[in-house]
């Protein structure tokens, strides 16, 4: 069961938590077996006290991370929340038929933070953002659901709901997974979790229907490629349910160096005005034209004599910032770009693991949002968010890590207007 559990982590990257939460010494899974079939249980339970400094005097900065005052508020908040993961419990299940393996997972990932709805997924209306109310209970995000087979010779196929490739190493190696990273607290669901440093040094890698195949090891070297249901933009008016979208990834593992890129394409479909309204000329103004969203991203990580230098770079046209395709494009449906970067080095001596990471996410306009008569309308969209964290990471024992971590925001416009935030955190990991 544990050969096979390592194998089927290593091949697919099975979740956010999976390379610290669930991928680390097998004493911490529960075991059974039923026939031919080997079921395991495992995942986490963290909570972290949060203490946020939050900008009092705020310029308008669309799509910024830092935090800001209500107005008349004091700028500082208290929370108990999660961190960056949420609550995990994972139900894997495998068993080999025909000398190929088989398994199937269910990723279930509660919340503390309470939704004031009464509701696991809905927040009340009339109570957004003021803090918490009786009678609230927290939510509930189901993740995966996924199936898995293949062998060491034939490689892997993945299908189902699970995380997705572009972006997903970053955040698998950012030292704020067990932590807290960028977050004031009170994380209601469906998000349940803080930032770390998702958009503020990589995209959200987020967790999507698809179907991959995963190749075996080559000389330390894998592939994994397969199509992705497609998103839509959020808020915006292009959209995308014509074409799959395509994701990749290479990686190679070799002693205490890991490297690897991955990537994304998505066909997006302006619908601004339907071609009938163009040939009729009723459309308000001339859209742009359907447009290819992409991105790539490279990096790596060396491990060597109790350092662990991490580095990760990403670049792309109409995928946005934070998240995927979220402030992708212009008002008439162009793309624009983004990129960043996020920049780490731990040490670990004894049973404390000390690190800092700085991490940077820059969106760019278009050339028609830099014309003269429109630069002055997108003046407050954000042009950079970027973040500092120092922390801390103590082995209590082999399941219990307490952390300690201090981040400081910074979120600037394209007209050079910034706000700027920080928060502290101390609470404590368990994994199982």
């Amino acid at each position: 069961m544990r050969v096979e559990h390592y194998r089927r982590c290593a091949d697919i990257a099975v979740s956010v938590g999976l390379a610290i939460a669930l991928c680390a010494p097998p004493a911490r899974a529960i075991d059974l077996q039923a026939a031919n079939w080997k079921f395991s249980i495992e995942g986490n339970v963290n909570a972290e006290y949060i203490y946020s400094s939050c900008e009092t005097s705020p310029s308008v900065v669309a799509g910024g991370l830092a935090c800001v005052a209500a107005p008349g508020a004091t700028g500082s908040s208290s929370s108990v929340s999660n961190g960056l993961l949420p609550a995990a419990l994972t139900f894997n299940g495998s068993t080999t038929q025909k000398g190929i393996d088989i398994g199937f997972t269910f990723g279930l990932y509660p919340g503390i933070s309470t939704n004031d709805g009464g509701s696991p997924n809905l927040q009340a209306a009339d109570n957004p953002g003021y803090g918490h109310t009786a009678l609230g209970t927290a939510g509930l995000d189901v993740r995966q659901v996924f199936l898995t087979f293949g062998n060491d010779r034939m490689g892997t196929v993945m299908a189902g709901r699970n995380i997705g490739l572009f972006g997903a190493d970053a955040i698998l190696n950012d030292m704020t997974l067990i932590g807290v990273g960028a977050g004031n607290g009170d994380y209601a669901a469906p998000a349940n979790t803080s930032l770390g440093s998702i958009g503020l040094g990589y995209i959200y890698t987020d967790w999507l229907a698809q179907i991959n195949y995963t190749t075996p090891s080559l000389g330390g070297a894998k592939v994994t490629f397969g199509i992705f249901d497609p998103l839509n933009t959020l808020g915006q008016a292009p959209a995308n349910k014509d074409t799959p979208g395509v994701h990749a990834k290479v990686s190679y593992q070799s002693g205490g160096l890991y490297l690897s890129t991955s990537g994304l394409y998505q066909r997006q479909r302006n619908t601004l005005c339907t071609p009938a309204e163009a040939g009729a000329g009723a459309c308000p103004s001339a859209p742009a034209g359907n447009y290819s969203s992409w991105a790539f991203d490279a990096g790596g990580k060396l491990d060597v004599s109790g350092f662990a230098l991490m580095g990760w770079y990403y670049y792309g046209r109409g995928v946005g910032t934070t998240g995927l395709f979220v402030l992708s494009n212009d008002a008439l449906g162009n793309p624009r770009p983004s990129q960043g970067f996020i920049a780490q080095v731990t040490y670990t001596i004894g049973s404390a693991k000390l690190g800092v990471n700085y991490g940077q996410s820059r969106l760019g306009r278009t050339s028609e949002e830099l014309a003269p008569i429109v630069v002055l309308a997108t003046s407050t969209l954000v042009e950079k968010n970027d973040k500092w964290t120092g922390g801390v990471y103590y082995g209590l024992t082999d399941n219990l890590t307490l952390v300690a971590e201090l981040s400081r925001l910074e979120s600037v416009n394209q007209a050079g207007e910034s706000n700027t935030s920080a928060n502290f955190n101390v609470g404590a990991f368990l994994k199982f």
